[in-house]
């Protein structure tokens, strides 16, 4: 555990990349599918982590090089470029608060309903028991970011990935699924049943955020990296989106083993922590809730800070964790994510639903960076060839169409 740990230091920014993207919204969304449609969105998952890289890549460079961050490059460089981040701000906090809401309200249901399971007199308090559980998570995250230390941060993050990473993998080879159900779900297909498209979306809402991408620049100012750091950039973008691959496909190969072959459907939190149990007992209750667990907090940390984060991108191009404006706006997004769990809906079909908004805008953001990093008196030598130019125009096609997906998701969900 001493060597993962001092390893994951050395990857960096990506574990804020793997803490935004593995969330109990890609929990959520992985399960469903893999219970209700076995691996047949594998190719979803895999596309949205191949471009993914190719985004993080591209994020990475361009800070590396200029020194500048995303939102206040859009401003600087960019015709128009005040909207376009006002737009983007707006946007993702919209679709990052909206998750947190999710989140938030799967993690406090799973450990009330885990704690359930072996002290059944809790059964009759689940509204006030939920309630008091979520206020206890949000107000020590929220302890924690009042420090303002970019190392903490990470160190705490690298906790939570490890957990949840080592309890999702474990969970894989205990239900081992068949391998060419595997393989058949990388070939291109979408259920054609009510709620399909949305599960599409939200599979890329979850996968492929904006946030991971427009916060990249400031986690690596945070980690002091410089240009004589591209290869270590590279290889941290690399290695974070298989991270995500692998773990994101172990969660709905473990779905599909215990749920779909079964017949059997998500509907709340406890069917999902259960996933293990008819195959290795209450233990792998155990596993799977931490491992779920590990994902909420893994992502409930960078997403009360997104807000703040981008709004000081815009403003001067810096990462701020110390400011009075940090502290407020991290607080006010504390208070919103209580909302699943003040008005006690399900928080399944809250997460699926919040995640669909995170792909809006997606494209805005490809396309704003596709620009800068090919002009070549801001990049010289680094910018964009061939290669990368195909990948980012590739996902920014992806991202259409999903968004489009996404729309008249909605629109039949409404």
């Amino acid at each position: 555990m001493k060597k993962l740990f001092q390893y994951l230091q050395g990857i960096g920014p990506g574990i804020f990349a793997i803490g935004y993207t593995i969330g109990t919204g890609s929990v959520t969304a992985m399960v469903v599918a893999g219970s209700q449609y076995g691996m047949q969105l594998l190719w979803v998952l895999f596309f949205s982590c191949l471009f993914s890289w190719v985004l993080m890549e591209a994020y990475g460079r361009y800070y590396l090089v200029t020194g500048e961050t995303a939102l206040y490059s859009f401003r600087k460089h960019l015709k128009f470029g005040n909207l376009i981040g006002l737009l983007i701000i707006a946007g993702v906090t919209f679709g990052q608060w909206n998750s947190l809401i999710g989140i938030l309200g799967i993690s406090s249901n799973a450990i009330f309903e885990t704690l359930v399971l072996f002290f059944p007199t809790l059964a009759g308090s689940s509204y006030l028991g939920v309630l008091m559980i979520a206020v206890a998570i949000i107000g020590t995250m929220y302890t924690i970011l009042l420090k303002g230390s970019y190392t903490l941060f990470e160190s705490i993050l690298i906790i939570f990935v490890s957990l949840m990473g080592i309890s999702f993998l474990l969970s894989f080879f205990v239900v081992l699924p068949p391998m060419d159900a595997v393989a058949k779900g990388m070939i291109p297909s979408i259920p054609q049943v009510e709620g399909g498209r949305m599960l599409v979306a939200a599979f890329v809402g979850t996968t492929m955020a904006a946030a991971t991408f427009l916060s990249r620049p400031l986690f690596i100012q945070g980690k002091n990296w410089t240009i004589e750091n591209l290869k270590d950039q590279q290889k941290d973008a690399l290695w974070a989106a298989i991270l995500i691959f692998m773990i994101s496909g172990a969660i709905m190969a473990v779905a599909m083993g215990a749920f779909f072959e079964e017949g059997k459907v998500v509907t709340k939190v406890l069917d999902m922590v259960s996933t293990l149990e008819p195959i290795a007992g209450r233990f792998a209750i155990v596993i799977f809730f931490m491992g779920t667990l590990a994902a909420g907090l893994s992502s409930i940390f960078p997403i009360l800070m997104i807000s703040p984060l981008l709004i000081a991108d815009y403003q001067k191009g810096e990462l701020d964790l110390k400011s009075t404006q940090f502290k407020v706006l991290t607080g006010i997004a504390c208070l919103i994510g209580l909302t699943v769990p003040v008005l006690g809906v399900n928080p399944i079909n809250a997460q699926i639903l919040t995640q669909v908004f995170n792909v809006f805008i997606l494209p805005l953001v490809i396309v704003g960076m596709m620009i800068l990093i090919n002009r070549k008196e801001l990049m010289g030598e680094h910018k964009a060839g061939i290669v990368l130019n195909i990948g980012m125009a590739s996902a920014l096609i992806f991202a259409c169409i999903i968004s489009y997906n996404g729309i008249i998701a909605v629109i039949e969900k409404f």
